[in-house]
C-alpha cells in the first residue's frame, strides 16, 4: 500500500522560503505521478503542481508559477516543493498526492493516494 509522508512545514515570515518533502513508500515511485495541493481554512483544495515521472516536466496551478518549484528524486523516493517569497495568502495545509497513470492532472479526484498534510503558516 502506498504511503506518503509530508514534512517541512512550519511558521515563517513573509518573504521567507520553505522546502516541503513528500516521502513515498509501498509502491514504485518512479512510475507514480506526484502532485501537491493546498487547502486553506474554509476553502476548497487547490492544485499547486504536478510533475512527470522523470521530473522533466512540471505543471503549476494558475497563480503558482514563479514562486513554487516542484521536483522529485527517484533515487530517494521523494518529491519536493520549494516555495519562495512566501506570502500570508500561502497559509494552508499542503498535501502530497500520488497516483499511477494520471499525467498532468490537476483534479484532486484523479489522485488515489494522499499524505496527512503539513501546515504552512506565513506571518506578515
Amino acid at each position: 500500500q502506498v504511503q506518503l509522508v509530508e514534512s517541512g512545514g512550519g511558521l515563517v515570515q513573509a518573504g521567507g522560503s520553505l522546502r516541503l518533502s513528500c516521502a513515498f513508500s509501498g509502491g514504485t515511485f518512479s512510475s507514480a505521478n506526484m502532485a501537491w495541493f493546498r487547502q486553506a481554512p474554509g476553502k476548497e483544495r487547490d492544485f499547486v503542481a504536478t510533475i512527470s515521472l522523470s521530473g522533466a516536466r512540471t505543471v503549476y496551478g494558475g497563480s503558482m508559477a514563479g514562486r513554487f518549484t516542484l521536483s522529485r528524486d527517484n533515487n530517494k523516493n521523494t518529491a519536493y516543493l520549494q516555495i519562495d517569497n512566501l506570502e500570508p495568502e500561502d497559509t494552508a495545509v499542503y498535501y502530497c498526492a500520488a497516483s499511477y497513470g494520471v499525467h498532468g492532472q490537476s483534479d484532486p479526484a484523479a489522485y488515489r493516494y494522499w499524505g496527512q498534510g503539513t501546515q504552512v503558516t506565513v506571518s506578515s
